[in-house]
């Protein structure tokens, strides 16, 4: 059916092109395809169709521009970029395909500088998803389930248009939190989770909502699908397809922003650079051309293309460098902080920056062993190790509120007892007392304020808060992760150990093997220190 389809209407190219120039997009171009392009956005009671201007959403909006631009930096072309096998020209690195550990250290190198530029703060920043696709695209055996799936070869056509016009993908792959003792087809009404409501010869219409669209409001595509189990019934919701974030019908009522209640740059430096925001995405009579379909009514290809393709350690690999740069900038907090309030010298503090720095290095090492350990897969595509990659994603759920429990022991009330805000300093009276009181011995007031700010809106305000819940929460419920774990961690090899350990004596006491013993010079049993002749 999809190919047949896929003659009959437009390209890839024929419809989206309008909105890409095609390779490497500056940060004045990604933001010029968002402004005022139809996407309908809602927040604090209204309808926002300018996301690169309204104070809610501007700021974020140019920190995604400034990832942008310095992948398109021809300063950065070696580190940034590689060539398109179709273009020839020089596409971002977060599309390429590894196909040896270099090119997964190339790659890793390459999102760690976009993460530097976010201080690891924007988790559904461009590099996010471009790896779950990269990973359906490594594996289309698994998507097309023996043939059984035709729409599977409608991947690799959109995988490299969104390569090679540096698209910005989201997704929304968690059904709303209505009733969750209830499978998708028995909700009430049945259109509550997103679905499919209508065949037609040209594609699918699709109808309810989906969570959790963290950056959608800055994207170009949304990947709808499901990461939920689903079972016999749910097949209208089985689905896996992209859908332009301004198509008719595409509603994103997104959370309260950080940034639109920051009052200046100055009190919160990171919620108004760095909220990407989540939203609700209501999908109301939405309709997907074939070509944009790539599982329809499959529970099989639907599960499969998280667990059984690379995609979810290729998207969680890139989630993990993302947070080791997070991780840095928070032990960093905490070091500035001592130094600056002179604790530097005391062993106790120093026993709790290294409890930080131990939680650091460990996250960081298991970041490097699940590269260094990579396997080709049946197509030659290297893939972190499953095993290493998940007992980093349970550790992070960990980690965080420890990290900051500590960062909060050190700093004290220091991130409480702070001006106002920065308007505090135009008045001569007040800024005569901050000057002289909150200050610290070699730290101007002014510097120490500034700095304390940044710590308190990482570590205690609302959008630190928000942090907090993300990283437990953005990779499933703790018990689901754990499962990741359970099923891919080497259970037979550990119990070979068990076995080995039960095979080497016997009832008697003595070496099982006496032939060992009997054939050794000395008669003393050489393949263990048992001693017995």
């Amino acid at each position: 059916m999809a190919t047949r389809l896929k003659k009959e209407f437009p390209s890839l190219e024929q419809l989206d092109t309008s909105r890409f120039p095609g390779g490497l997009r500056t940060g004045a171009q990604f933001l010029a395809s968002i402004k005022n392009d139809g996407r309908r956005v809602y927040h604090d009671g209204e309808m926002i169709t300018d996301v690169t201007t309204h104070p809610a959403f501007r700021e974020a909006a140019r920190s995604i521009a400034r990832l942008f631009d310095v992948a398109s930096d021809p300063a950065n072309r070696e580190l940034m970029t590689y060539t398109s096998p179709t273009t020839g020209k020089p596409v971002n690195r977060i599309w390429q395909i590894p196909y040896s550990i270099e090119d997964l250290n190339l790659r890793r190198s390459a999102l760690e500088r976009w993460s530097e530029e976010t201080l690891g703060f924007m988790g559904r920043s461009p590099d996010h998803v471009a790896q779950f696709f990269m990973g359906f695209a490594t594996d289309i055996e698994t998507m097309s389930r023996g043939g059984a799936n035709p729409y599977a070869e409608n991947i690799i056509p959109f995988y490299e248009f969104a390569r090679d016009n540096d698209a910005y993908i989201t997704y929304t792959i968690v059904p709303p939190q209505i009733d969750r003792s209830k499978p998708a087809h028995q909700q009430d009404p049945s259109d509550s989770y997103a679905g499919v409501v209508e065949e037609r010869a040209d594609g699918i219409v699709i109808r309810g909502a989906q969570m959790l669209g963290t950056g959608a409001v800055f994207s170009d595509y949304i990947h709808l699908s499901t990461i939920h189990p689903m079972q016999s019934g749910d097949e209208p919701y089985a689905i896996s397809v992209v859908i332009p974030v301004n198509a008719p019908g595409v509603k994103l009522y997104s959370r309260r922003s950080y940034a639109a209640g920051a009052n200046s740059l100055f009190d919160y430096p990171l919620a108004s650079r760095f909220d990407e925001t989540d939203c609700l995405l209501v999908y109301d009579d939405v309709f997907v051309p074939w070509e944009h379909v790539f599982a329809y009514r499959d529970l099989e290809v639907v599960r499969d293309q998280w667990w059984k393709t690379p995609a979810h350690v290729f998207g969680n690999n890139q989630a993990q460098t993302r947070f080791v740069t997070k991780l840095r900038f928070l032990i960093g907090l905490a070091y500035r902080i001592v130094k600056m309030n002179g604790g530097l010298n005391a062993p106790p503090i120093q026993q709790r920056l290294a409890e930080l720095a131990i939680m650091c290095g460990t996250y960081e090492g298991l970041l490097d062993g699940q590269i260094a350990k990579a396997k080709p897969n049946h197509n030659g595509v290297y893939v972190p190790d499953r095993q290493i990659m998940y007992s980093a994603m349970n550790q992070q759920s960990i980690m965080y509120p420890q990290i900051l429990d500590i960062i909060r022991d050190l700093a004290g009330g220091g991130m409480i007892q702070l001006p106002s805000s920065v308007n505090d300093f135009a008045n001569p009276e007040m800024a005569a007392d901050i000057r002289k009181y909150v200050r610290s011995p070699n730290v101007k007031a002014d510097d120490r304020v500034k700095f304390m700010k940044l710590a308190w809106d990482a570590i205690g305000s609302e959008f630190a808060s928000r942090h907090d819940q993300y990283e437990k929460f953005y990779a499933g419920a703790p018990f689901i992760v754990k499962m990741h774990l359970y099923r891919n961690y080497d259970f037979k090899k550990a119990e070979s150990l068990v076995d080995k350990a039960l095979s080497g004596y016997g009832m008697n006491g003595r070496c099982v093997d006496l032939n060992l013993a009997e054939n050794s010079a000395d008669g003393i049993c050489p393949d263990c220190s048992c001693g017995m002749r």
